[in-house]
């Protein structure tokens, strides 16, 4: 069976999590691997979170939404990149939609509050925080010259020049941006006025043109670097990705505004923090180092 499980998890990590780091051992993975298991942590340490229910009946979703209203958020309760995620959500009909589409990835599904703010991931490891980025949905911006198919290319090009394409993607110009677009009254030939950012897909990943921001650790209030370092030592891990939303910004207190702490990825992606699109590329070697040194047991076993 140990032969098994070890022939199962590289088949898994090789499939799909290249590029993620594998510095916590069995017990800590664990107890990270759904969004249930990190909302009941958040809970017993009292931090900030959202509100939300796992379900298999559909109509605990719905019975969740008559309760706490919109906008929600639904996906799997097991996943990673934001697949299989839908938000916002603010009617019956689009969380109908999502709860089907949701359940294609895993037959337990996630309802939570769904806050609009600012997306990071915080990588925290022990006493120190590693990377901080703040994530983007793929988006470009108006000049009120150029049109939306236009931008795209521009956006494209910058990419391309600046060596991003092994991690970030290029923007497509295809039927899922399309029929985005059309929520705006868009076109791919659109021409949107100067200054105004036109989003192009909804989910903050990189697979759909999505991009990160380095954030500078100095800007960051002490009382939020706790926050995470708090919430390290909560799972007992050596490392950790943390994804949370601030309705101000990272910049200021979490006592200061709404903030909820979605999860924690014992396994994060780490290769995303050396593309950023904006912000100073940081030279992460050093953790890299601390992190070598560290025995870990289980390392190899789903």
């Amino acid at each position: 069976m140990q032969n098994i499980k070890k022939i199962i998890y590289s088949w898994v990590s090789q499939r799909y999590m290249n590029g993620c780091s594998s510095y916590n051992n069995l017990d800590v993975r664990k107890s990270c691997r759904s969004k249930e298991q990190a909302r009941a942590v958040f809970s017993q340490g009292n931090v900030p979170h959202a509100k939300g229910q796992i379900f298999l009946n559909p109509m605990t979703a719905h019975r969740f939404a008559k309760t706490h209203g919109f906008p929600l958020v639904i996906k799997p309760n097991v996943s990673g990149y934001s697949r299989g995620s839908y938000f916002p959500i603010n009617s019956f009909t689009e969380l109908w939609k999502a709860i089907f589409l949701a359940k294609i990835w895993w037959p337990t599904t996630v309802v939570e509050q769904y806050l609009k703010g600012h997306n990071y991931r915080v990588v925290a490891i022990k006493g120190e925080l590693m990377s901080v980025i703040e994530r983007y949905p793929p988006t470009i911006t108006g000049d009120g010259i150029h049109t939306i198919s236009e931008l795209i290319d521009e956006e494209n090009a910058i990419r391309k020049a600046m060596d991003l394409h092994p991690c970030i993607y290029p923007i497509e110009k295809n039927e899922q941006t399309i029929n985005y677009l059309k929520k705006s009254k868009y076109t791919l030939e659109s021409i949107p006025p100067k200054g105004e950012d036109v989003i192009l897909f909804y989910r903050i990943s990189l697979a759909p043109g999505g991009t990160v921001r380095t954030i500078d650790q100095d800007t960051i209030p002490e009382d939020n670097k706790q926050l995470f370092l708090d919430v390290l030592r909560m799972f007992d891990a050596n490392i950790l990705g943390i994804d949370v939303i601030f309705e101000k910004g990272i910049e200021h207190s979490f006592h200061d505004q709404k903030c909820i702490f979605l999860e924690v990825n014992s396994r994060p992606y780490l290769k995303m923090h050396d593309y950023p699109r904006y912000g100073k590329k940081e030279d992460l070697s050093p953790y890299y180092n601390k992190l070598n040194q560290i025995e870990i047991s289980n390392a190899d076993i789903y």
